[in-house]
């Protein structure tokens, strides 16, 4: 079961992007609703956003993430279902991937004299685990940083993550906002509570049956149930499989496809030259040993 586990993004993540990250009619309009939401704004035109979704970028945790371009923002949505302090690295890295796609695409040269206006950057990470979180909070890549103290303000470089808990009986102001995401949520909390008391089959084909009664995002359900039931099913192996691993006192247990997998992002993003090997090994969860004989083998083979 390890092998396929590694191979699947967590239901709740996949799910996430079907609703916000296709361009469908209806995933347009969630989406546009969701950014509103949050940024206390009025659009009204779908087709104003340019979706830039980014797949499978720095490791396999992280290949749904939802990413757009509106009123000269870039933002980058991923959902999140454990607590994981690295966000802000990985952020900084997915952006400037996003940022160099957005270069490329403008044919914007870099090294022009004149100053290269971007659009400003925005990483909101909606957490829906089971550790108890705040509404809020926000994740500073300088908290990472060996050197601290007067001499190396976070001013002279920061990046953040804003995480927002959106599990049921949290930031209540936006599930009321935006009812795609309370209705998410709500499916999600379902089969939180159905665990306690049935099996895991059990559980989630309930969860969706009141979903279709309720109409959770309208016939969403109805139209995708046994796709959504798959997604769901291939999370709880996850959650299942995470649990043992923490139990055996390992924080990022690795199989053996999962260990390929990191060095080929690892590979990947030496390459492009995003990241310094501590970085990169940090980010995929290597030893700064097998990060750096990563990058022998890429120099020898220039």
């Amino acid at each position: 079961m390890a092998n396929t586990i590694t191979q699947n993004r967590l239901y709740k993540d996949r799910l996430f992007v079907t609703i916000y990250g296709k361009e469908t009619e209806q995933s347009k309009k969630w989406r546009l609703d969701l950014y509103n939401a949050l940024n206390d704004s009025h659009y009204t035109d779908p087709d104003a956003i340019e979706l830039t979704t980014i797949d499978n970028i720095i490791y396999i945790t992280m290949h749904n993430d939802v990413s757009f371009l509106i009123d000269n923002q870039m933002n980058l949505y991923e959902q999140q279902s454990t607590y994981n302090p690295n966000l802000p690295l990985r952020g900084m890295m997915y952006f400037a991937q996003l940022y160099q796609m957005y270069l490329s695409k403008r044919g914007i040269d870099l090294f022009r004299t004149s100053l290269i206006k971007i659009p400003t950057p925005k990483f909101i990470v909606f957490y829906i685990g089971d550790i108890e979180c705040p509404d809020m909070v926000k994740l500073k890549l300088s908290d990472a940083f060996y050197q601290k103290g007067a001499e190396h303000e976070a001013g002279e470089f920061e990046w953040t993550a804003t995480m927002l808990n959106i599990n049921i009986g949290h930031n209540n102001e936006l599930h009321k906002k935006c009812k795609s995401l309370y209705d998410y949520c709500k499916y999600v909390d379902t089969i939180k509570q159905n665990l306690k008391k049935m099996s895991r089959q059990e559980a989630i084909e309930n969860a969706v049956d009141e979903a279709i009664k309720q109409k959770l995002l309208g016939d969403f359900f109805k139209n995708q149930r046994m796709e959504i039931m798959n997604m769901s099913l291939t999370e709880f192996d996850q959650e299942e499989y995470d649990r043992n691993r923490r139990e055996e006192g390992r924080e990022q247990g690795k199989t053996e496809g999962a260990h390929e997998k990191a060095v080929e992002s690892a590979r990947n993003l030496l390459s492009m030259n995003l990241g310094t090997p501590k970085q990169i090994a940090q980010a995929n969860g290597l030893p700064l040993e097998e990060v750096l004989e990563l990058q022998k083998e890429i120099m020898v083979g220039k």
